[in-house]
């Protein structure tokens, strides 16, 4: 089953934990990160959207690449430049270096979906999740009177809309270890991702 909702990537830090390595294109399981997470949302959303300003590096992948309409670099403007060119009336929207994303969990925010939130966002011990949640469209004006302003941090606009926070206890229902919320951002957690995959590494959180 498909879900009338948009699958959005974002794929435009600078990367520089990394040595300046485009992150979604890494290698976890001898499969890239991208890979990963494409096959993932593209079983679940009638589209799937990434959002990037380098689009010549994904000219041979199968999915629509879209560039920030805003010239502010910020993880902000990539979820107002998917939400800007989604067909549908929601997204989720989820960073490129989230190997592990479990679609068990996408579809726990999913069946939240109701005209009064604006955002599904979950929440863990850590804190907020903004960057594996589903926002509406109607967040976009919100996001572009903050981006005017210069404002890039995505909380900041949180106040001017309505959102339902997914506590830990629903999210450990779909993914008990949260291993969707782990995140690649320097080279030792490549090493513990590859490790993970093997089975060598402990998951718990």
């Amino acid at each position: 089953m498909k879900y009338p909702c948009s699958g959005i990537i974002l794929s435009g830090g600078l990367n520089t934990r990394m040595g300046g390595k485009n992150k979604a294109f890494l290698s976890v399981g001898n499969q890239s990160i991208l890979h990963r997470l494409y096959n993932t949302l593209q079983g679940l959303f009638a589209e799937v959207l990434l959002v990037t300003n380098d689009p010549l590096q994904y000219l041979s992948w199968d999915l629509t690449v879209v560039t920030d309409v805003f010239p502010i670099r910020s993880s902000l403007t990539g979820i107002h430049a998917g939400l800007f060119h989604a067909s549908q009336s929601h997204a989720f929207i989820t960073a490129c270096d989230m190997p592990f994303l479990k679609k068990e969990l996408i579809r726990v925010l999913l069946e939240e979906i109701e005209p009064k939130w604006d955002i599904i966002m979950p929440v863990t011990k850590e804190g907020n999740q903004p960057l594996c949640a589903i926002y509406s469209r109607r967040c976009i004006r919100p996001i572009e009177r903050q981006l005017r302003n210069q404002e890039p941090k995505i909380l900041k606009f949180f106040p001017n809309v309505k959102v339902k926070e997914i506590p830990e206890v629903r999210l450990r229902s779909a993914d008990p270890h949260l291993i969707s919320f782990l995140n690649i951002n320097t080279p030792e957690d490549l090493i513990v991702s590859e490790k993970m995959v093997s089975g060598v590494a402990d998951h718990g959180r």
